[in-house]
């Protein structure tokens, strides 16, 4: 499958927000948005886990759409440790639903702290799906989760410890996929974090 990309920009609330839209040649299925790790330490929507992610949902048919969070790359603002960047996801989704439809399931993805703004907007956005990659735990305040949510975590993350992650879902009974010897941005395990997510949609109708 041929996946086309678009950059967009959109009005944000802090300003101009910059993204990518990954199209796929079919009718698309669904709606997936990808957040990106945390800015104050380089994180941007070009993240190979971002991307990743983003592909990931592209080639499963869905609209994918990565964008840069306020202050990052082109985009205008501030960063704000999450309730700025929540926002900023929330106004993309938007974007994005006016652009391709609203009536498409809306998948919310991020990795790291990107994971901790996808698990806030989805408490206000309620998408039909949420996958987290190495979600930023003990470094932020993360909201519980729905309990079909996707979380993948290395073993031995050395920036959110796997420790964390069992303290957080521990008391939700929520699921975590842990890959051995995997650190933090899965070096040398992307084929792994994709196929994972695609078992995960393995016979679900998006």
């Amino acid at each position: 499958m041929a996946i086309a990309l678009q950059r967009f920009t959109v009005d944000g609330k802090a300003g101009q927000l910059e993204g990518l839209v990954h199209m796929p040649d079919d009718i698309p299925c669904a709606l997936a948005v990808v957040a990106h790790p945390l800015p104050t330490m380089g994180g941007n929507m070009d993240n190979k886990v971002a991307v990743t992610l983003a592909k990931t949902f592209a080639e499963m048919g869905c609209v994918a759409v990565r964008f840069n969070f306020r202050g990052v790359g082109t985009s205008e603002g501030e960063f704000t440790g999450g309730e700025g960047e929540e926002q900023d996801m929330v106004d993309v989704v938007h974007y994005a639903q006016e652009q391709f439809g609203e009536e498409l399931p809306l998948l919310l993805s991020g990795f790291s702290f990107g994971g901790y703004v996808a698990a806030r907007a989805a408490l206000r956005l309620k998408p039909q799906h949420l996958i987290l990659a190495a979600p930023a735990v003990g470094r932020f305040a993360m909201p519980a989760v729905s309990p079909d949510t996707l979380v993948i975590h290395g073993e031995h993350d050395d920036v959110v410890p796997l420790a964390d992650a069992l303290d957080w879902a521990r008391p939700q009974h929520l699921p975590i996929v842990v890959l051995p010897q995997a650190e933090h941005f899965f070096h040398g395990r992307l084929t792994q974090l994709r196929d994972i997510v695609k078992r995960h949609f393995s016979g679900v109708e998006l």
